[in-house]
């Protein structure tokens, strides 16, 4: 598979410097199907922790859920001991995906084909008429349940975020992170018990990796958002920085909202309107939860999960891959057991930010497709990301496109284009 992938052709400029390949992005990265099929065997099925859901999502023994890694489908499993099991979907008799229900709780999972029955650890449990039927038909009497168990992954649970990996020698969740994203981690996911407040689901019709990065750059977020500039929620005259990580996988855009003034920044951006007022008030009425001054955090975890934290309203964003022009978003919103009902009424509201219909974030589901779009037609050129300049370290700004190119060093090595 590995030797179909084109050759990235560099510019001369490109040639003379290493670095270089940080601040140009070939368009092929986004739509070449080999491109595509690497990243699902070196990133998704690689070396990875990809999120695969909440433990309050499957909170009683007996629970699962369906969930997707890459373009792989999984199962997420509470056994009867209450320990969380993630196998792969496939039915070890004829590879079918034998989980249908996005959420159930069961005592042992059936495939509808043919009815081979395993437990909720994965294990191969029996098979109808294994023995046959009055001396005719069935299996092979040396054949061994065991030998044909699911394929079970390494699984990390941190703080109620559950997470696996194909690779079974793959470093601890907490050495994948590193302290700096650790830190940010852990600022909402703090121990406190979980409760999922609802889902929004999409297809956009983009490659997955637009949007990865689109949640790793600021400079779009006071261009592009009309809302985030009007409302005071994010501008570049704020307080703010981007944080990577020491690999440049994993990064985190920060905020603090400022005043309601139009000041010379927020007007240059050609996205504050002076007159445009929010009818409903109450959907920017927040109040200080999280330490420090911040009030808003967007973690970006490789290669799947963006863990949202803006005002009050909390999320996690999956990316499941659906071929190299879509993918599917997922949205989970949260928040704690011990939440007020006016805590919760809070996060719901501030909900309206978010998903596929939000105030903010409908702006990137347009832009993504005219992104591909774009991309599709011009596929021999490369895009330009030098806002910032070419370094790839964390910022105390967010006019930088540095997470976006330590990222795609990152990727480029991994990827080995």
């Amino acid at each position: 598979m590995d030797t179909n992938i084109s050759p990235v052709v560099e510019t001369e400029s490109q040639k003379n410097s290493t670095e270089a390949v940080c601040w140009r992005i070939p368009y092929k990265f986004y739509t070449d199907p080999a491109i595509y099929a690497r990243e699902q065997e070196r990133i998704f099925g690689g070396r990875t922790w990809n999120y695969v859901g909440l433990s309050a999502e499957i909170p009683n023994p007996g629970d699962f859920k369906r969930a997707t890694i890459g373009d792989k489908p999984v199962v997420v499993t509470r056994d009867k001991d209450g320990f969380i099991n993630v196998f792969i979907n496939k039915c070890t008799h004829r590879g079918m995906e034998f989980c249908v229900q996005n959420f159930g709780n069961a005592t042992l999972l059936h495939c509808p084909y043919h009815k081979w029955t395993f437990d909720l650890k994965g294990n191969l449990r029996g098979i109808t008429f294994q023995q046959g039927l009055k001396g005719q038909g069935g299996m092979p009497k040396d054949f061994d349940l065991k030998a044909h168990s699911l394929h079970k992954l390494k699984v990390a649970e941190r703080n109620g975020v559950i997470f696996a990996s194909f690779d079974p020698d793959i470093e601890p969740f907490e050495d994948y992170l590193d302290s700096s994203m650790l830190t940010y981690f852990d600022r909402v996911f703090d121990g406190r018990e979980l409760r999922v407040l609802g889902y929004s689901r999409q297809i956009i019709n983009s490659n997955w990796k637009l949007i990865f990065e689109n949640l790793k750059d600021p400079y779009h977020a006071t261009t592009l958002h009309v809302f985030f500039v009007t409302f005071n929620l994010v501008r570049a005259d704020q307080r703010s920085a981007v944080v990577i990580d020491k690999t440049g996988r994993h990064a985190c855009l920060i905020h603090t909202k400022g005043e309601a003034i139009a000041s010379s920044a927020a007007v240059e951006t050609k996205s504050f309107i002076a007159d445009l007022k929010l009818q409903g008030s109450q959907m920017l009425d927040s109040v200080h939860e999280f330490p420090g001054h911040v009030t808003a955090v967007i973690q970006t975890l490789y290669p799947n999960v963006i863990v949202q934290q803006q005002l009050n309203s909390l999320a996690t964003r999956q990316i499941v891959t659906r071929g190299p022009e879509a993918f599917e978003f997922i949205w989970t919103f949260f928040g704690y057991a011990d939440d007020t009902p006016e805590m919760t009424t809070r996060r719901l509201l501030q909900a309206n930010l978010m998903g596929p219909a939000g105030y903010v974030s409908i702006d990137d589901s347009e832009v993504m497709q005219c992104l591909q779009n774009g991309i599709q037609a011009y596929n021999n050129d490369d895009a330009v990301v030098e806002m910032g300049g070419h370094g790839c370290q964390s910022e105390n700004h967010i006019l930088t496109e540095a997470a976006i190119r330590a990222f795609y060093k990152y990727y480029r090595d991994i990827m080995g284009v």
